[in-house]
């Protein structure tokens, strides 16, 4: 008498052990995860996945209980900057030329969005203003899809601003064509009960640069995962953030960077400041340099000031490298509490407790806040942080 055994099937984000083994091992390299145009070939999350362990999916979940028939499209308006701007159906170039959906709400948003949005900068113009795009939803869940293309040699700035209530899965494709210059601001500034799970993907071609920035500021649950690939030779990337979350926040980045084309150039910079209890932050960073991408020269970095007892921040960089033939690599992470040094500095010279806190949080954060290149923005989130300082010394 005799049995068979069968392997299991192999779930999204774990892959059969190469030893011929029976078990299941879960993806951990950022470049190995499944893509699909698909949301089925996902699988609604567990969090027991790599990508989903530190997420809060029960605050999620209502982006994909809604059916299809129950979904609609996010409002996109469009404003300022010498760009064009139509819609593209799937299927239509650009679209999906850059993006492949590396998550559930991202096929979700993919499926659930029939016409996209493309902010298109015209080849060798440079904006005198930024592209302001305003996404906004109602509350009931939405989805949205944006594709903004910078042609060869163009130069300029599109501004991506949230507000308001939403219940949001978003995609963002970014291509960087041969020489242009884009800088892509994200700015979340949900209301305190909102739910936006974001997906950016880019492509920066020859000698090309893209400069991202995230900010995130409010919402319940905001969720920004930017990934670029560099793939042209001389390519560059800046990828930055900054967060400030408070009582029952969770903010989130997960950042991937792919070194692909030779001499390419990657700084990758987060920074988060949390208070109250139950604040929640997460950042992940993986950087891989490709075997082909011989004198890159990557770092990246996370930084995150908890302003009270109660708050946490989860920290994960990670480096990997598949050739020798490099100009230099690196990461850092550090995580902790106020510097008594600092505050002791600034009280010794007649400062007051709390202003040497506000002075000491905003020279921390305001790094990040002061490269994003468009000065109204910058005072106007500066005040935002003062804000969140205020209302967090009240409490």
């Amino acid at each position: 008498m005799s049995s068979t055994t069968q392997a299991p099937a192999v779930v999204p984000g774990s892959t059969a052990h190469t030893d011929g083994g029976w078990g299941l091992v879960p993806i951990q390299t950022r470049s190995e995860r499944p893509q699909s145009y698909r949301s089925a070939d996902f699988g609604v999350p567990t969090g027991r996945e790599v990508n989903w362990k530190h997420t809060p999916i029960d605050r999620l979940a209502p982006l994909w209980e809604t059916d299809a028939a129950g979904a609609r499209s996010a409002d996109v308006t469009v404003e300022g900057g010498d760009a064009s701007v139509d819609t593209l159906a799937v299927g239509t170039a650009p679209r999906g030329e850059v993006f492949t959906p590396e998550d559930y709400p991202a096929a979700l948003a993919w499926e659930r969005t029939p016409d996209a949005t493309r902010i298109r900068l015209r080849s060798d113009v440079e904006l005198s203003e930024p592209v302001v795009v305003d996404v906004a939803a109602d509350g009931s869940a939405a989805y949205a899809h944006l594709v903004i293309e910078a042609e060869a040699n163009a130069r300029g700035t599109v501004l991506l601003r949230h507000a308001g209530p939403a219940l949001l899965a978003q995609n963002v494709e970014i291509i960087v064509r041969d020489g242009a210059a884009l800088t892509v601001v994200s700015v979340q500034r949900w209301d305190d009960d909102a739910v936006h799970a974001a997906s950016h993907q880019a492509r920066v071609d020859r000698d090309a640069s893209l400069t991202h920035v995230v900010v995130s500021l409010g919402g319940s649950v905001v969720r920004v995962n930017p990934s670029v690939e560099l793939a042209g030779a001389g390519s560059r990337a800046q990828l930055y953030g900054v967060s400030f979350s408070d009582s029952g926040q969770h903010l989130e980045s997960q950042v991937y960077l792919h070194h692909k084309g030779p001499h390419t150039v990657g700084d990758v910079l987060y920074k988060g400041a949390l208070q109250g209890e139950s604040a929640r932050s997460v950042w992940i960073g993986d950087v891989l340099i490709g075997r082909d991408a011989v004198g890159t020269d990557s770092y990246e970095a996370n930084r995150n000031l908890v302003l009270t007892d109660g708050a946490r921040a989860d920290s994960i960089p990670n480096l990997e490298i598949e050739t020798g033939d490099i100009a230099g690599a690196g990461h850092a992470s550090a995580t902790g509490r106020f510097d008594d040094e600092q505050l002791f500095y600034l009280q010794a010279r007649g400062i007051p407790e709390a202003e040497a806190r506000r002075l000491v949080v905003l020279g921390f954060l305001g790094e990040i806040v002061q490269r994003i290149g468009i000065p109204a923005l910058e005072d106007e989130l500066i005040q935002a942080i003062e804000r969140e300082l205020e209302e967090g010394a009240a409490a």
